[in-house]
């Protein structure tokens, strides 16, 4: 599997003979190397949750690929209102399961606002078993606990920017709860508001998950996982 950061919380996965891309934020996201018209083929889209900086250019992705586009029910009946294609959208909620392109995709709680539906995030298991939990825009919660009882977490990404999201201690205590085994910090540098470096997080990691591995990723740099 090979995980590209463009920025934010914006991320390439390809594996196999597929590509998804996760809040692909884009046009006016200072951290993203390459424009939306250069991401190539898509075959999914996940949007976490309705703001901004998250949707992106989904829309303008999927019509042009035709990739279908996963999120929360009433955000995708949003966006197909906003112009995406009724049959490319896939609307689910939290605690749903849905299978696309032999990935299983679990919707999960996000704490965090949104205008329509509720802010999620997803929990991937690829077909070689490789699990992957996209945190999408949240703060802590205990119930992040929860998670590894029902999935063996290999990487997580999670935010460390504070402000809108955890801060990097927090998320460092989330890598505890979840007893994921890798992080890769996200929604961070992207703004002056944000955290605009993981050196707090990597210290953090030491006190309170000192057996999680640290994976920092350039913006545009492919990297191996799995």
């Amino acid at each position: 599997m090979e995980l590209t950061w463009f920025g934010h919380s914006n991320f390439k996965i390809a594996f196999g003979d597929h590509t998804l891309v996760i809040d692909p934020f884009f046009d006016g996201n200072p951290t993203a190397p390459i424009p939306a018209t250069d991401i190539g083929a898509v075959d999914l889209v996940l949007i976490t949750h309705d703001h901004g900086d998250h949707v992106g250019q989904a829309i303008e992705i999927c019509q042009r690929t035709r990739a279908s586009l996963v999120g929360v029910f009433d955000t995708v009946n949003h966006l197909i209102e906003e112009g995406l294609p009724d049959q490319q959208g896939i609307g689910m909620n939290l605690g749903g399961t849905i299978e696309q392109l032999g990935v299983q995709i679990k919707m999960v709680q996000a704490m965090h606002s949104t205008r329509t539906g509720a802010a999620t995030g997803y929990i991937m298991t690829f077909p070689d078993g490789y699990c992957l939990y996209h945190a999408g825009d949240t703060s802590i919660f205990q119930s992040m606990e929860l998670f590894k009882v029902f999935h063996k977490i290999d990487l997580a990404l999670l935010p460390v920017g504070g402000w809108f999201t955890m801060d990097p201690r927090q998320a460092a205590y989330a890598c505890r709860l979840l007893g994921c085994k890798a992080v890769v910090p996200m929604h961070w540098g992207t703004f002056p508001i944000l955290e605009q470096n993981t050196d707090t997080f990597r210290d953090a990691l030491k006190e309170f998950a000192p057996d999680v591995v640290l994976k920092v990723l350039t913006p545009g740099t492919p990297v191996q996982f799995g």
